[in-house]
């Protein structure tokens, strides 16, 4: 199965594609998708064109997108949707399914701790497909996602939960 993570971001959209075959993960490729300094209608337009491509030039089976999280300033939270939304149209028009991910539960799976810095990320990412070096960070979020989504988004820090409440984060 081949899987494209899409780490969504107004000035850079990371992505990061790799297979699963088995239990095993394989790094295909990831980059950076970065929008010129135009209004907003234009980047949301560089950010579905150049996801188009790197669908048509990977394809993709399955998609896994980071969610939104809620920043302290409401307009940056609503221009990050709106960058959110533009890359799942680019996935949804080639009939891809989607699955989304807390950036929590992302960090979960990859590192074991939901509340991982950047730096951890990376360095997983590049321990778990082998690369010779860390991915840039928006690239390695992308990845990241794509690997949660391989574990079936559980991970290996996934907590036991069968026959208990989960709320807020806390175990009843």
């Amino acid at each position: 199965m081949r899987i494209l993570g899409i780490d969504p971001g107004l000035q850079v959209t990371g992505f990061g594609v790799l297979d699963k075959v088995g239990q095993s993960l394989g790094y295909v490729a990831s980059g950076c998708i970065r929008t010129p300094d135009i209004e907003l209608p234009g980047r949301l337009r560089a950010i579905l064109e150049s996801l188009n491509d790197v669908i048509g030039e990977y394809h993709p089976q399955q998609v896994a997108v980071e969610e939104v999280f809620v920043n302290v300033n409401p307009r940056s939270t609503l221009l990050l949707g709106q960058a959110r939304g533009a890359a799942i149209c680019a996935v949804v028009t080639h009939g891809l399914p989607v699955a989304e991910y807390t950036a929590l539960q992302v960090k979960q799976a990859v590192v074991g701790n939901g509340h991982a810095k950047k730096e951890q990320v990376q360095e997983m990412v590049k321990r778990l497909l082998h690369l010779p070096a860390p991915p840039s960070a928006d690239a390695a979020d992308a990845l990241a996602c794509a690997i949660c989504h391989a574990h079936g988004g559980m991970g290996l820090g996934r907590l036991p939960t069968a026959g208990y409440r989960v709320r807020r984060g806390r175990l009843r």
